[in-house]
């Protein structure tokens, strides 16, 4: 009997040490991140009505913790958790205490899309963004001119970015938005849609990055279809390659407050010392006219050779080129357009 007993409370004792062992291997580890040193920052998503026990599973599936036990053992240390639904930014250099507390916290503020549309100049980016509330009026264009503030993978101009903030959708957050990030956003999307991928085409296209972007400016508002601006691409080209005038009447609306005012653009039009006016001044207009997409950028970087030198739109947007002056002028009267 008394043998009995030694052996009962050996087995008690063994018992207990392990139960300290288990205790204090889950206290160690709920403190100690998975990685120790730097590691990337991930954006975690909660949904609503995820309990705290389930978050640990997702926790592992994203590579944030190893152990599910270890995440179960501090929810029961610190009697629960109550987890917010949002969006967190975590990194598995963070310990499972740290990772609780940043989940119980509150979110990061939602996103919401900024649609910045082709073709927009500075001033049309400006005032959308200043309607939105996320800039005072003026924010976007005063740091938009000031090029050296900004870095890219391609060589950026002097004076304004203007044609090289790549016209996309945008999710921003209202809170704190930084219009320089914005800007520098553009032209790290500029770079990935376009530059990165054809920088060699370019360098060997016997054409500037800034030529090609005014190019593709005045490509984005003059032919609606992309299919066939590489045609408009080519006579443009032609054009300037024989120092004949582009004719483009789009670079006349540029500097207008209001694109569609045709009052002061027929003022432009008959001014001839408008830098901008490409009917009567020869070469490419002093810059960019907005913002051209991929599509234009490539057209104007792969021009199509053709016979026409000449070109105009019906009322239906077609396009309609001709060889010479009076095939164009016979199409004007055609189609009704001056």
């Amino acid at each position: 009997m008394k043998k009995l007993l030694v052996l009962v409370l050996g087995l008690l004792s063994l018992a207990g040490v392990a139960a300290g062992g288990a205790f204090l291997w889950a206290e160690s580890g709920a403190k100690t991140p998975k990685i120790v040193g730097d590691a990337p920052e991930l954006e975690f998503v909660v949904k609503k009505g995820t309990s705290a026990r389930a978050l640990g599973r997702e926790l592992q599936a994203q590579g944030l913790i190893d152990d599910t036990r270890l995440w179960r053992f501090h929810l029961w240390r610190r009697g629960g958790m109550s987890p917010k639904a949002g969006r967190f930014k975590l990194r598995a250099s963070m310990s499972i205490v740290e990772l609780a507390r940043v989940l119980e916290g509150p979110p990061l503020p939602e996103d919401v899309p900024f649609v910045m549309i082709e073709g927009w100049r500075l001033r049309d980016t400006d005032e959308a963004l200043a309607a939105k509330g996320l800039i005072q009026p003026g924010a976007y264009i005063a740091a938009a001119t000031r090029p050296e503030r900004f870095k890219a993978s391609f060589p950026l101009p002097t004076r304004s970015l203007e044609g090289y903030l790549y016209p996309e959708t945008y999710a921003v957050v209202p809170e704190g938005f930084d219009v320089e990030a914005f800007i520098q956003r553009q032209l790290d999307t500029f770079g990935v849609r376009f530059f990165d991928n054809h920088k060699d085409e370019i360098a060997g296209s016997g054409r500037s990055l800034h030529d090609i972007v005014v190019m593709a400016s005045m490509l984005e508002r003059e032919e609606p279809v992309p299919a066939q601006r590489p045609l408009v691409a080519g006579i443009l080209w032609k054009r300037i390659d024989k120092r004949f005038p582009l004719g483009v009447d789009a670079t006349s609306r540029y500097e207008l407050a209001e694109w569609n005012d045709r009052k002061e653009f027929l003022k432009k039009l008959r001014d001839p010392a408008d830098a901008w006016n490409t009917r009567t001044r020869v070469g490419l207009p002093p810059g960019p006219i907005g913002a051209p997409t991929v599509d234009s950028l490539v057209a104007a970087l792969r021009p199509e050779k053709s016979e026409y030198w000449y070109y105009l739109h019906d009322a239906e947007k077609k396009l309609h080129p001709s060889r010479n002056a009076q095939e164009h002028e016979a199409l004007r009267v055609k189609y009704n357009v001056y």
